[in-house]
């Protein structure tokens, strides 16, 4: 039985269609919905860049809180009974994603794709496609 849905985002057309994705899905099934987005860039790491302030820190803390705020408003939109939004740390997006799934023990994951094919793919990587390789419990990829 499906208990707990997370659902990576990160503000793109293709993550917020994941969302609404699993807006559906978690109120399908009575799932509790979390959505999750990847900070990849510590407080230290940022404060040793050269050129580094404050300002700096605190655009990424709001693009963060403005990507989780646009799944729950999604959420709520939608009907959305159990939700709520964490944030995730790793320098590899598809790891992070995964090892918080596997450590807060996920039933299934939501997460986006461009749908890139071929040598595009290739140079770019794909986030979702690490993630199916590498998740522990059944990942959905939304187009």
């Amino acid at each position: 039985m499906l208990e707990k849905l997370l659902c990576a985002t990160d503000g793109s057309k293709a993550s917020n269609k994941a969302v609404s994705f699993a807006c559906d899905f978690a109120s399908t099934v009575g799932a509790e919905l979390v959505f999750v987005v990847v900070d990849t860039i510590t407080d230290d790491e940022l404060a040793s860049t050269k050129g580094w302030s404050s300002v700096m820190l605190e655009a990424v803390d709001e693009q963060e809180n403005k990507e989780l705020h646009l799944a729950e408003a999604t959420a709520k939109d939608k009907g959305v009974e159990k939700y709520s939004s964490v944030t995730a740390h790793g320098k590899n997006i598809a790891s992070a994603v995964v090892s918080f799934a596997e450590e807060h023990g996920y039933d299934h994951i939501v997460v986006g794709s461009t749908g890139k094919t071929g040598i595009s793919r290739v140079l770019l990587g794909s986030v979702a496609s690490d993630i199916v390789a590498k998740a522990h419990c059944p990942v959905t990829v939304v187009r």
